[in-house]
């Protein structure tokens, strides 16, 4: 793989890209909360100047492994799953006071559901939540459209990775209270219907619900969604306790262990008296790491082989990762640890694996399906590191505005094995076909854009070539396409930070990047051979891509089924940032796919 930190602004401070880009932007590091009351009320101004979460000792608990759901009955011949949001209180670290989550299933991170290509499945998704908010809510938040005055919390789970029909897809404002009892004006079915009729992969779950979604997850509602299949397991890969799901996310912490997150921006990083009391901030970037809903843990393997599915959970935070031998006696890293074999990304498996030669990049969002071979490594003790800043590709300063998160989890490798050693991976593990640039029927020009509010406060947006400072969510739909067209999308970041953007519904192939300055949206297609191409690790299917600062990234995309593959599916779904505060303000549009027989009103 080749490392991507050369590329994009990297040798540019933070402040030179903020004057390049015309724009200014705060970063929100950590704020202290107290609890809140419902939607309608504010708090304290708490800034997110000078919040540490709590000393804690580090690589004192094991990992937990998420448990798997198990259907309650069956809908019209298939699995039904009826899974509740609720509040509980559950311990993050030995050491810390039992913190009030919110969580699928009363758990954090929520049950695994693993679904079986090409079999449906149903899931009623219950609110049981209090009427109060467990964090600070800004009702400036898309005020026009958000009824802040009802009783009880929005909440709308997304299948994120899903191809599936709209009215099930999770759309913004698709959200409903407790009970049903308020629902929101793009809500359809209390049953939401999973097709599964895509390639097994790594899908997860979480909130959508507009303006609030930063919350929502923050707050602990997020989960795995496993999709396999026969040819899958006919590949012979690790499995079993050699198989482990890993949500790697950031939080921080007050001392009485309740989950900290900021409610106000300071002075000092651009905010003024003008600000509302509890205001959304640009970006969150917690000070500890958490995996599987457990602070600075560790994992405990044997020396053979094993499959980590990764995911990034975090609201804001990039993630490049590498594991490194440790002294834990004296928190030191040494040489480099086994490599990471990538067998799968967003949509599933990869044609062949992928050595990665460096560190494996995960944005918001994104999924990493790897193989690990510690069989050289008994008896040691390694570190899975991360040396992202805090904003990614923005900046090289040294400074609390590029907080890293260098610690992420410690891995005890055994002295000898337990059992039989289980998995390997073959030299090919699935066919991929590819979406040819010449059958290609619309070319989309479309921009990331950053402005201000009211307020002055930094607010993302997403334009196209004829408005590219952006669009508000509420404007009309811009994006057409027709069902059973293929088209690309040609994506340009005029902001001075990475965005990993993601579409709803679809997966789609990475043709390549290019400068800023060599773009030319007047040009009707791609000539992949003219790019920087992709990533090893961004071959295949995509949900989600990382665009950089100053660069295009050109993505094709076909919606519908495609040489037996995924489904044809039309209606409006969504495609937005997976920063989520830049997703809840207001980097997110809607799109329509449109039947065959509406192809004339694409745009």
């Amino acid at each position: 793989m080749n490392e991507r930190t050369e590329r994009s602004g990297l040798g540019l401070s933070r402040r030179t890209l903020l004057r390049a880009a015309g724009a200014s932007s705060v970063s929100a590091i950590a704020g202290c909360i107290a609890p809140t009351g419902t939607e309608t009320e504010t708090t304290v101004p708490t800034t997110v100047a000078a919040h540490s979460s709590p000393a804690l000792e580090k690589w004192v608990d094991e990992v937990p492994r998420p448990g798997v759901v198990e259907p309650t009955g069956t809908k019209d011949g298939h699995p039904y799953y009826e899974i509740e949001m609720r509040e509980v209180e559950q311990k993050l670290h030995s050491d810390l006071p039992p913190t009030t989550v919110w969580g699928y299933g009363g758990q954090f991170p929520g049950p695994t559901i693993e679904a079986e290509q090409g079999e449906p499945i149903y899931v009623r998704w219950q609110n049981g939540l209090p009427d109060d908010h467990l964090l600070p809510v800004d009702t400036t938040v898309h005020d026009e459209m958000i009824p802040y005055d009802i009783d009880g919390v929005r909440t709308v789970p997304h299948l994120h990775g899903g191809n599936v029909e709209s009215a099930s897809d999770g759309k913004a404002q698709g959200w409903f209270t407790r009970d049903f009892a308020e629902t929101g004006p793009k809500f359809e079915n209390k049953d939401y219907y999973y097709v599964n009729d895509q390639p097994p992969a790594t899908l997860w779950y979480h909130d959508h619900s507009v303006g609030i979604t930063r919350l929502n997850v923050y707050a602990g509602l997020a989960g795995f969604y496993l999709l396999r299949s026969d040819h899958e397991r006919e590949l012979d890969l690790p499995a079993g306790e050699h198989e482990i799901p890993l949500v790697i996310q950031d939080r921080s912490f007050n001392e009485d262990g309740s989950l900290f997150y900021p409610s106000a921006v300071s002075a000092d990083r651009g905010g003024d008296d003008s600000y509302p009391e509890t205001s959304i901030v640009p970006e969150f970037y917690g000070d500890t790491p958490v995996v599987n809903g457990t602070a600075w843990p560790r994992l405990s393997v044997d020396p053979e082989s094993y499959r980590f599915r990764l995911l990034n959970g975090s609201n804001s935070r990039y993630y490049t990762l590498k594991l490194l031998a440790y002294d834990e006696s004296a928190g030191e890293t040494g040489t480099d640890g086994p490599s990471f074999v990538q067998i799968g990304n967003d949509g599933g498996l990869l044609s062949e694996p992928v050595a990665v030669d460096g560190r494996l990049e995960l944005g918001a969002g994104q999924r990493a399906d790897v193989v690990v071979d510690f069989s050289d490594y008994a008896g040691e003790t390694l570190l899975l590191h991360n040396d992202a800043p805090s904003l990614y590709r923005g900046s090289l300063e040294d400074s609390d505005e590029t907080k890293p998160l260098p610690e992420i989890m410690l891995v005890d490798v055994a002295d000898s094995t337990t059992g039989d050693a289980t998995g390997s991976v073959p030299d090919e593990l699935t066919t991929l076909p590819e979406l040819p640039v010449e059958s290609v029927d619309t070319h989309r020009h479309l921009t990331l854009a950053g402005g201000t509010d009211e307020y002055g406060r930094m607010k993302h947006h997403l334009g196209d070539q004829a408005q590219p400072s952006g669009y508000a969510l509420d404007d009309p739909v811009t994006e057409k396409p027709t069902v059973g067209t293929t088209e690309i999308w040609s994506i340009a970041n005029n902001t001075p930070m990475s965005h990993p953007m993601h579409l709803h519904l679809v997966h789609f192939q990475v043709l390549g990047r290019e400068p800023l300055s060599d773009y030319d949206p007047e040009t009707d297609g791609i000539d992949p051979e003219t790019l920087e191409g992709p990533e090893p690790y961004e071959l295949g299917w995509n949900d989600v891509v990382t665009v950089d600062p100053t660069e295009v990234v050109h993505i094709i995309v076909h919606f519908g089924e495609f040489e037996g593959l995924f489904n044809d599916q039309t209606g409006e779904y969504m495609w937005h940032c997976h920063m989520i505060e830049h997703e809840d303000y207001d980097m997110m549009r809607p799109f329509e796919v449109l039947p065959e027989d509406d192809e004339t009103d694409a745009a």
